[in-house]
């Protein structure tokens, strides 16, 4: 470990640039950062040396452990929750999650994807040029599918692209509707899906999940859209490529989600409960440590010239922007999914599709989580 402190989140110096500090940062296996708390933590460079911590049981999520370094000043609601994101408890947890959330299930609703993203581009396509890819597509498409998996009513799906209603305050009206009503949707199945041993979630349990699925599915799944599109764009090599030949679209998928510019791992602060050695150096019990997933993603030892992207790449470790281990992302078929059709569609649709004002003039979100666009105008 080094003498040297970086803060963190890193800045992206451009639209799809990655941030500077990726050079050379892997040379030391953990890295002191400031986070925007103002308090320190240790950044976990290497891509071998995230996956094996996160599957460390020495590695806990519980942010309520006394002296775990702050993310931010401000409370955030969703991560103070008195749900156990360590075992066994969250291994009971995901064991129920994986019985109603399955492969199967999204695999159903890929023809409603697809549906719904013909009808989005119909409009962006009748409209007026350039439009806000963001406003016009990823966010209505990203709300709309995750609101069909869970159930939320076609009526009541506004009011989140318009940050109407709190998510948590929704849930608890709309969990109650479903007990009473229950349906084919997701949330009907976490109601009542149980094991003899174990039982079902609870109340808390219950609310937590439905709550988390609801945000991270149209957030970030929203934010990768316009990453993606961002990314591609910036690379017009890249872009025509897979124009060409649409039998790389999967490949490219995983491409962009390493790649993508609107993340940030401050949400995978972590504990160290007792000591670790990590590449060679003791990361002492009591250390909050952020496994950085981005970080991971281009480090040299895991890929070829990680600062290129190429959507033909192969060979390479797999990328880990869903994590790994018992966090890994419950909604990463669905995201895959959703990038997919949303990608194909869109670039049959529109072969010469471009930004529609320089990249340099696309606006961050002033956000430390998620780091998105502000608008994205595309035209073609």
């Amino acid at each position: 470990m080094t003498g040297r402190t970086l803060a963190y989140p890193f800045a992206w110096p451009s639209a799809s640039e990655q941030p500077k500090e990726f050079a050379g940062l892997h040379d030391d296996p953990v890295v002191t950062v400031v986070l925007p708390s103002g308090d320190e933590a240790l950044l976990i460079t290497r891509y071998e040396d995230i996956r094996a911590l996160l599957t460390d049981p020495r590695v806990s999520k519980n942010r309520n452990r006394p002296g775990i370094a702050r993310m931010t000043t401000r409370k955030v609601k969703a991560f103070q929750s008195q749900v156990s994101m360590d075992p066994p408890e969250h291994t009971r947890m995901r064991s129920l999650i994986s019985k109603a959330f399955t492969a199967s299930r999204v695999e159903r609703l890929r023809p409603r994807i697809q549906e719904l993203t013909d009808g989005l581009l119909d409009v962006m396509e009748a409209g007026p040029r350039p439009v806000d890819f963001a406003t016009a597509f990823a966010f209505p498409l990203s709300i709309q599918v995750i609101c069909e998996l869970l159930g939320v009513p076609a009526d009541e799906r506004e009011q989140f692209a318009l940050k109407q209603t709190p998510p948590w305050d929704y849930m608890t009206d709309l969990i109650e509707r479903k007990r009473a009503s229950p349906g084919e949707d997701l949330i009907s199945a976490l109601i009542e899906v149980h094991d003899e041993q174990d039982g079902r979630l609870d109340a808390t349990e219950l609310h937590w999940w439905s709550t988390m699925l609801l945000l991270a599915g149209y957030e970030t799944s929203a934010n990768q859209l316009c990453s993606a599109l961002v990314m591609l764009t910036a690379h017009p090599d890249q872009l025509a490529k897979l124009t060409q030949d649409p039998g790389l679209l999967p490949g490219a998928v995983e491409e962009l989600l390493r790649c993508q510019v609107v993340g940030t791992s401050l949400s995978m602060l972590r504990y160290v409960t007792d000591d670790i050695e990590v590449g060679g150096v003791t990361v002492p019990r009591g250390s909050s440590i952020i496994t950085a997933l981005e970080v991971a993603n281009h480090d040299p030892s895991a890929f070829g010239c990680p600062a290129r992207f190429d959507v033909t790449r192969s060979g390479d470790a797999p990328q880990l922007t869903f994590s790994v281990g018992r966090h890994f992302c419950v909604g990463a078929a669905l995201a895959r999914a959703e990038l997919q059709v949303a990608l194909a569609s869109l670039l049959h649709r529109f072969p010469n599709l471009r930004l529609g004002v320089p990249a340099d003039r696309l606006v961050r979100v002033e956000d430390a989580f998620t780091q998105g666009f502000q608008e994205v105008p595309v035209t073609w």
